[in-house]
């Protein structure tokens, strides 16, 4: 048998490690058709995801962000039979498309997208809680926010995890106080630091932002 080859180490990785199903690479492109911006985590981003929640044995998975299902499709497939996945959306349409991937993935009675700001749906979770994995891939001057409530309702062994830590290329400059991406920084800032969390960066995608939540002394 013929050895494969691969243009480069990109397309080498993403082959053999985070190859997508046609499911999985029908996704965005069903999504732009019907008006939503083609952004999401690329397939290694989801691969990573899926692992993480797998090496924990999350039950429970909070996601800030749905878009049109990508990740959610990544991460519930992660989970048990028994699992539960709540995704919070701010667009009524994205919601939509979400919602109907992920039935189309067959994950229709693990999941559940819910529409509105984040800030706001996240105040009526904390008795759905504590989380075992919670992902953040929504506006990002909001990541600290989120982040608060992440650290109050995930628990401990569990993992807090933020995509676009790279702030789309530009997390190392000084930005304009209007930046949405400064959000970005100040996460990266706190979970660097945190006496409650053990964090690192996997440079997959926009980098992912990985923190294990730990005791205390």
């Amino acid at each position: 048998m013929a050895e494969l080859t691969y243009p480069d180490l990109d397309t080498y990785r993403r082959e053999v490690f985070a190859r997508e199903d046609e499911l999985l690479k029908s996704v965005m492109p069903g999504a732009a058709a019907q008006g939503l911006p083609r952004i999401s985590i690329s397939p290694e981003s989801g691969k990573t995801l899926y692992l993480l929640a797998k090496a924990i044995e999350a039950k429970r998975i909070l996601e800030f962000g749905s878009l049109a299902g990508y990740s959610g499709i990544w991460l519930a497939r992660a989970l048990p039979d028994d699992g539960r996945f709540i995704s919070l959306e701010v667009d009524p349409k994205h919601a939509e498309v979400s919602r109907a991937n992920l039935a189309a993935a067959g994950l229709a009675d693990r999941t559940d997208v819910r529409v509105g700001a984040g800030a706001v749906l996240m105040q009526g979770l904390v008795d759905e809680g504590p989380f075992d994995l919670v992902f953040i891939d929504a506006d990002k001057e909001n990541y600290p926010v989120y982040l608060d409530f992440a650290l109050a309702n995930t628990r401990v062994g569990g993992l807090i995890v933020a995509d676009n830590a790279n702030g789309h290329g530009h997390a190392h400059e000084a930005l304009d106080a209007g930046d949405g991406r400064r959000g970005i920084q100040e996460y990266n800032r706190r979970v660097a630091q945190h006496p409650r969390l053990i964090s690192n960066i996997i440079p997959v995608g926009g980098w992912l932002a990985v923190s294990l939540v730990v005791e205390t002394d």
